[in-house]
């Protein structure tokens, strides 16, 4: 059997005439005006598709997508010989056809390529991110970690002939200094990640970075970046699995092209970004996203409702041996978990935006989850738990208990991740391949509790993992509420328990 040819530019307009949705623009006269770093799966179906129907909508040219591959050159690989082309396939109710995007006009790779020139371009005025939580390589404190090996190496070589920064905010300095140097005209640094306040978060981070540099000259880039960057915040959600080769197949079968770079994403999509740029943007009100001065109540209620959910799903999901969010959520015992965490938990600690109702907002979260058709893998939403808790959990525990109420759902979440990090295995025995950060760290201080932990074990791999103040900082350790609800949870999930038959998304 035949390999259908690569989509590309030259093959477009057999898969539009097959039936697939072409290009709202013509990719060929675009110009370079956005650097995204991070182009995986979600930016191609989110941000990218966002500035697709901008520039659609608005009849302007000069924001094409300059993508940059993070941790290897994969992503360049598969849309480099596709002229920057990919799919878009939307699954779950409500679905339409699949779009091809061609808003991505270059993509390139920090491992290989000269980022630093492209992000200095004057052509270019935004820069987005989505580098996942542990790309911002933050400590505690918020700022720099001084202690990683990246950061370190990217202070000392800054500004150094031949230096290939290592590190997404070194990366970023470094841009920001040339340009300073060079044209002197400023940029917005958009991050797109699940951070409290992400635009604060990477505005602290590069001034941190710039007042670690050698003075004056750290002094006078922080200054510059003051007056001509700015840092909009931003409140993305779109659920984005992974692709799977029978969706590849799809797009071969039925468009008769091959496209390697095929995204999957649920048909909701969400955008919210503070209005606040240095040198213009796309119009990405005009395609649907919402721009407003203050992003904080719609981030509360994504991070507090949504992802704190999809985390216990996740976590209590993997243990009880549900390959995905879709089977854990038809889990009535877990679904019930959800709910409650979002309602009884998270729920009264928010403050929605005017015209939120968030009852109505936590059954449509459990109705997203429970689309069959996306395949979420609950280790995929697992992955890095020691950077997602306190950022999704942890301020509903800390805002319940000082209340002076329980936060029983929320410590169940916490208990699961602890569960799966120290056994490790499904509660019928079966090894998960957990991902985590720190997982070395964590696993090195649990020592033996890691052999076959029983319910008894409980209290001590309580006080241990506890004791983790880059987690749980140094209140919620000394709490006996807290530490109570955790002690119950992490010894009921260590219980032995008549098994029931694991179910797949399609069950």
């Amino acid at each position: 059997m035949s390999v259908p040819p690569r989509l590309s530019m030259a093959t477009l307009p057999s898969a539009a005439g097959a039936g697939m949705r072409a290009p709202r623009i013509d990719p060929a006269a675009l110009d370079i005006g956005i650097v995204h770093l991070g182009i995986g799966a979600f930016h191609r179906a989110h941000q990218a598709v966002y500035t697709e129907d901008a520039l659609a909508a608005a009849g302007e040219s000069d924001w094409g997508i300059c993508g940059v591959t993070q941790r290897s050159a994969h992503v360049r690989d598969q849309l480099v010989p596709q002229d920057g082309l990919y799919t878009v396939l939307q699954r779950g109710t409500g679905a339409r056809e699949p779009r091809l995007v061609g808003s991505v006009r270059q993509v390139l790779a920090t491992t290989e390529d000269d980022v630093v020139a492209r992000l200095a371009d004057p052509a270019v005025r935004v820069v987005t991110l989505t580098v996942t939580e542990k790309g911002y390589r933050l400590d505690r404190h918020g700022e720099p970690d001084l202690r990683d090996a990246g950061v370190r190496a990217d202070l000392a070589g800054h500004a150094g002939a031949g230096h290939r920064p290592r590190t997404v905010v070194g990366t970023l300095v470094s841009a920001l200094a040339r340009r300073r140097a060079g044209h002197g005209r400023g940029l917005s640094l958009v991050s797109c990640d699940n951070l409290p306040g992400n635009g604060s978060v990477l505005r602290k981070l590069v001034t941190g970075f710039c007042a670690a540099l050698p003075a004056p000259g750290g002094e006078d880039l922080a200054a510059w970046v003051a007056r001509e960057v700015s840092f909009p915040s931003t409140v993305v959600d779109r659920m984005v699995p992974t692709t799977r080769s029978g969706d590849r197949d799809e797009i071969a079968r039925t468009f008769g092209v091959t496209d390697a770079a095929v995204v999957v994403a649920e048909p909701f999509r969400q955008w919210v970004v503070q209005d606040d740029f240095a040198a213009g943007r796309p119009a990405w009100d005009r395609a649907g996203a919402l721009l407003t001065a203050d992003v904080t109540p719609y981030e509360a209620v994504k991070l507090r409702l949504l992802n704190a959910a999809h985390s216990l799903l996740a976590y209590t999901g993997a243990l009880a041996g549900h390959e995905t969010i879709a089977a854990a959520v038809a889990d009535p015992e877990l679904a019930a978990a959800a709910a409650a965490l979002m309602v009884h938990d998270a729920s009264p600690t928010l403050r929605p935006p005017a015209g939120l109702e968030l009852s109505g907002y936590c059954d449509a979260v459990l109705r997203r989850f429970a689309n069959p058709a996306l395949g979420h893998r609950t280790l995929q939403v697992a992955a890095d738990g020691s950077l997602k808790l306190p950022i999704r959990v942890l301020g509903t525990v800390r805002d319940r208990l000082a209340a002076g109420t329980e936060p029983t759902w929320a410590a169940l979440a916490v208990a699961a991740w602890m569960v799966l990090l120290v056994r490790g295995r499904t509660d019928d025995d079966r090894v998960l391949a957990v991902e985590d950060p720190m997982l070395g760290h964590l696993r090195t201080q649990l020592g033996r509790l890691c052999d076959r932990p029983r319910p008894h074990d409980a209290a001590r791999i309580v006080a241990v993992l506890l004791g983790v103040t880059e987690i749980f900082g140094d209140d919620l350790p000394a709490h006996p509420v807290f530490r109570d609800l955790l002690t119950a949870h992490v010894a009921r999930l260590l219980t032995p328990t008549p098994r029931r038959p694991s179910r797949s998304a399609g069950s």
